[in-house]
């Protein structure tokens, strides 16, 4: 009989984990605890927990290595090449801000109506997070700040296709891959705006207002779209002039 109820046991452990991963609760690259220690969580025998954890694996779901168990990254097949096809064309950072434009603006207006207790308060959380990172100077963990916070309003909307999508875009920006992301974070006066921009997104998605919250999202893309395209653009002028400075070293004697 124990046969027979072990693989019935096993599908139902997979399909546990697999609505933990669907839900955002574990996230892509994550480490899975030990399996005696996931085993005890679950209340389920090894035996059985090994059994799912396979099921998910080949599902594509887990990758287990020495290491251990890990949420694959199972965007990546998609997200790889499309970083390298986006970084080849200039004008993708202007249509990259009005696809995060129409998306968040929609997620944050659910999530203003859907946050849970728990969600709202890991939103005031970050914002403490962000307000600290700028007090102490620190752009690099006001940047991580400033991807959790986006991070933590997808989730709050509920919608699992933003969750995940946007995950995945915003694993592409951490690496630069629209626009050069860290050196922007390096000037004062454009963190000193993000932080007000980020505080009243934050704080109309706690308060429950979707209109403010939406409005507050969409003005500040609005805001970062324009600060890169005109940095660009400058960009664009000094290299000119340099050329054109230089351009002696072209010609003959």
């Amino acid at each position: 009989m124990e046969r027979l109820r072990t693989p019935k046991l096993a599908e139902s452990i997979a399909e546990h984990i697999e609505r933990l991963i669907l839900e955002g609760v574990l996230r892509p690259g994550e480490k899975l605890a030990s399996e005696r220690d996931l085993a005890e969580r679950l209340e389920v025998s090894r035996p059985s927990l090994r059994d799912a954890l396979e099921m998910l694996e080949q599902r594509g779901l887990l990758a287990t290595s020495r290491e251990g168990t890990r949420v694959t990254q199972f965007l990546s097949g998609l997200t790889e090449p499309l970083a390298g096809l986006l970084q080849s064309n200039e004008r993708v950072t202007a249509d990259y801000f009005e696809y995060r434009a129409a998306v968040e603006r929609t997620a944050a207006g659910l999530a203003a109506v859907r946050a849970t207790t728990p969600e709202r308060e890991a939103i005031r959380e970050c914002l403490a997070e962000m307000e600290a990172a700028h007090q102490a100077q620190n752009a690099d963990r006001e940047a991580e700040a400033d991807i959790e916070l986006h991070r933590l309003v997808y989730g709050a909307s509920h919608n699992l296709v933003i969750l995940h999508v946007m995950r995945a875009f915003s694993e592409m920006l951490r690496r630069d891959i629209f626009f050069n992301r860290t050196s922007l974070f390096e000037v004062a006066a454009f963190r000193n705006a993000l932080l007000e921009q980020h505080r009243a997104i934050g704080e109309a998605v706690v308060a429950g207002d979707a209109a403010r919250a939406e409005k507050a999202t969409h003005d500040h893309l609005t805001f970062v779209n324009d600060t890169v395209e005109r940095t660009r653009q400058d960009a664009a002028r000094a290299d000119l002039a340099v050329r054109r400075l230089t351009r002696s070293t072209l010609l003959g004697s």
